[in-house]
């Protein structure tokens, strides 16, 4: 699939001065067709050996958005006998979202109502790191920031994305006003003013669209993740990064995974996952890709 020069511009939701509202519904929009479309399943048997490594059952997500896959995730890790607790950061918090969560999750999910910097995360927030389809949103110099900081901490890592800097990705990103359309009454929790920006005035369709192609040209490729690790100064941390197959279309997912050495120890029972081919791992601050 061929790849282009990884562009940095601007996306409309990421900027101070986009209404909360927009930003809340087009965040609305992405965390719905996460949960629908379930892209990032392929990861879950990566994710569950990264968490039985490092030890941990307590999940901190970054750049949540309106919760990510968590809501379905969540329970499809339990199942695998990986329960894990989960707390929900941004930077711009949907709340109205991450409070419906914590609701229908009884509270196993739960959310720092704050504004939270992935690259200076709060001391009292701890856990495994996890990132989903939000890493391209930093500059390559904030990018090594985010994993620095995890580092700094002595944190697990974990960054997924489901978009990809390729002709096709910005081809079938085309779709996104038709989907926008069609799915727009069923996402929960109802918001009037979602209707208004969507069908008497499209311009949530449109701002989605260009949010969308902006992420294609700036979601970093498996060989400038690797870069970014191998630029760290962490000589005891364990990296794996690579690709796996989506189970929603043709985009492959693109995955960085950390771990300290010290708890980088693989699950020797009590998990029904094993993990998918073509996992590339590296022990000593370098990183090779699946």
């Amino acid at each position: 699939m061929k790849r282009m020069r990884r562009l940095h511009l601007f996306e409309i939701h990421d900027q101070d001065w986009c209404p909360h509202m927009i930003r809340d519904a087009e965040t609305d929009y992405l965390q719905f067709v996460i949960a629908t479309t379930k892209p990032y399943a392929a990861m879950v048997p990566i994710l569950a050996a990264a968490l039985q490594r490092s030890g941990t059952r307590q999940v901190l997500d970054l750049c949540s958005g309106a919760a990510g896959p968590w809501f379905w995730l969540q329970p499809v890790l339990a199942e695998g006998g990986v329960n894990v607790s989960v707390c929900l950061t941004d930077k711009y918090p949907n709340l109205e979202a991450f409070r419906q969560s914590n609701r229908l999750t009884h509270q196993s999910i739960s959310y720092h109502p704050q504004s939270v910097d992935a690259a200076r995360v709060p001391e009292e927030l701890t856990g495994f790191r996890t990132i989903f389809s939000a890493y391209h949103h930093f500059r390559p110099e904030q990018a090594h920031a985010v994993l620095a900081d995890a580092i700094h901490k002595r944190q697990g890592i974990a960054v997924f994305e489901g978009t990809q800097n390729s002709v096709l990705a910005l081809l079938l990103m085309l779709l996104v006003p038709l989907m926008v359309l069609l799915m727009t009454p069923f996402i929960r929790p109802f918001r009037w003013s979602r209707l208004f920006w969507t069908y008497l005035i499209p311009l949530l369709p449109l701002i989605v669209l260009f949010d969308g192609l902006v992420s294609c040209l700036r979601t970093y490729s498996v060989e400038e993740l690797c870069e970014l690790a191998a630029r760290q100064d962490a000589s005891d941390y364990h990296w794996d990064i690579g690709t796996v197959k989506s189970t929603a279309g043709p985009i492959p997912i693109t995955y960085l995974i950390g771990v300290p050495s010290e708890r980088a120890a693989w699950p020797h029972n009590g998990t029904r996952f094993s993990e998918a081919e073509g996992v590339g791992t590296q022990t000593g601050g370098k990183a090779t890709s699946g």
